[in-house]
């Protein structure tokens, strides 16, 4: 049998995404993170360095009138620090590990209907993916100090001695489930403070597992009055993916939540700063074969992020 060989035949990706076109990526990754996509904080953008936070804080401004301009309160400015830190994704792929599955999906041998028309799109997609999800966890739960990531919501709270500690609740033994969820919902609820219940932009932010325990508990909780069947006798029918509340408070899903954890707040008081559409934001795909031979493409991505709220008092942290 004879074969005929074609050398030197090579898929070209060298592309470079820099400018504004890279300011749309990187806002792209980020703001795919669920909490900020679907505008569960207030994200400052263009902060090249550092943004302060400045919170307004008076006595008692009424008294009983007299003839004279008498000053009768005063006023006090703290102040908190939203610095973004710097990130970045340095990544080596083989172009060989990933054109099969492109190509057989262009062609439309999948199920996936919005494919990127080429292939530099299709990998800088699945980066950006990456990139959401961990920012996404790092908005909650990250840790400063550990490569990648900066101090997230829940950590800084539960380490804020100028939160009142009545307002720190430890998670209940054993985690949260359908049996317990409405009780560990209601701890976190009565002890938000009198003067922010009510207000339009406040959320009672939840981990899936609680999420979860929430709906089946309300598809069939006795104890709370709602009979074996639960909302509208539906059982575990009763909710698709609709809005959720607890005590008139709005329930914000936040999949990047370690589990068992809960956290209540103003989403005017809670924000997340990046420099996005600053100078610093670069993505480029750089095809290796020109320099080295190899099938190997490198993507490397740079951006900024931190967060931070500006009235610890008015937190609940639950964790």
């Amino acid at each position: 049998m004879k074969r005929n060989i074609q050398l030197g035949t090579t898929t070209s990706i060298t592309t470079s995404y820099s400018g504004d076109f890279a300011n749309q990526y990187i806002a792209a990754s980020l703001l795919s993170a669920s909490t900020i996509n679907d505008g569960g904080i207030t994200v400052k953008p263009n902060i090249n360095y550092k943004e302060i936070l400045k919170k307004v804080d008076t006595g008692s401004l009424v008294s009983d009138a007299s003839c004279d301009f008498n000053p009768n309160s005063s006023i006090t400015l703290t102040e908190r620090i939203l610095e973004p830190s710097n990130l970045q994704v340095n990544l080596q792929v083989c172009k060989s590990d990933f054109l099969s599955d492109w190509e057989a999906q262009s062609m439309g041998f999948s199920g996936f209907k919005n494919l990127p028309p080429n292939f530099s799109d299709f990998i800088l997609a699945h980066v950006a993916a990456e990139i959401a999800q961990k920012t996404e966890q790092t908005i909650w739960r990250g840790t400063a100090g550990v490569a990648g990531e900066y101090a997230g919501l829940v950590t800084l709270s539960a380490a804020d001695a100028d939160i009142p500690a009545g307002q720190k609740l430890a998670a209940v033994g054993g985690g949260v489930d359908s049996a317990n969820v409405i009780a560990q919902m209601g701890r976190v609820i009565d002890v938000i403070p009198s003067a922010l219940y009510g207000k339009e932009d406040l959320f009672l932010y939840v981990s899936q597992n609680v999420a979860r325990a929430y709906v089946r508990a309300l598809g069939g909780f006795g104890a709370a009055g709602l009979g074996a069947n639960g909302v509208n006798g539906m059982g575990t029918m009763w909710w698709n993916n609709g809005s959720l509340s607890f005590d008139g408070v709005k329930v914000f899903v936040s999949p990047g939540m370690n589990d068992n954890t809960m956290f209540a707040a103003q989403k005017s008081n809670i924000y997340f700063g990046t420099s996005l559409v600053g100078n610093m934001n670069e993505v480029k795909l750089l095809d290796m074969a020109d320099l080295d031979g190899s099938q190997n493409a490198r993507i490397i991505c740079r951006f900024s992020g931190a967060v931070n709220y500006g009235i610890p008092s008015d937190i609940v942290v639950y964790s």
